[in-house]
Formats: C-alpha cells, structure tokens, sequence
C-alpha cells in the first residue's frame, strides 16, 4: 500500500515511513486530498504558510517532533 514505486517528495516519504495516508492528513489537517497529493510530488511547489503549519499539527499527532522544515525550505 505504501511506497509503490513512485517519486516522492521528502514530505511523501514521511508519510510512507510512518505508514500514514493522505487522507488522514487530509481529513486531520483541513487541507485538501488534491493539495496533499501534489505536494507528495517531488516536482511540485512548496505549500503556504498557512497551509504548512495545518499540516504539521496534524502530524504532531503521529510525532510530536515533526516541523515543516523537514519537508519544505520555508
């Protein structure tokens, strides 16, 4: 289910290591399952602030050390 060959983003990468769906970051974080997806995508932009900071508190709840400089150069 994880991890199924595809390019992923340090973002998406994290995600497949602690086994976490992006619908479940979508559905704790408020933030779209479109958003999530592109930004699993090496190739895609970096998200807002705003959009960041839903994420990474949704994440906190899985690893409370996560920051979003772990994914994004903000």
């Amino acid at each position: 289910m994880f991890g199924l060959g595809k390019k992923r983003s340090k973002f998406g990468k994290y995600l497949d290591k602690h086994s976490i769906t992006q619908k479940e970051v979508a559905k704790e974080s408020g933030v779209s399952k479109s958003t999530i997806s592109r930004l699993c995508d090496p190739d895609e932009s970096e998200p807002t602030l705003g959009v960041a900071k839903k994420i990474v508190k949704a994440l906190k709840r899985y690893d409370g050390h996560v920051d979003y400089k772990d994914f994004w150069d903000m």
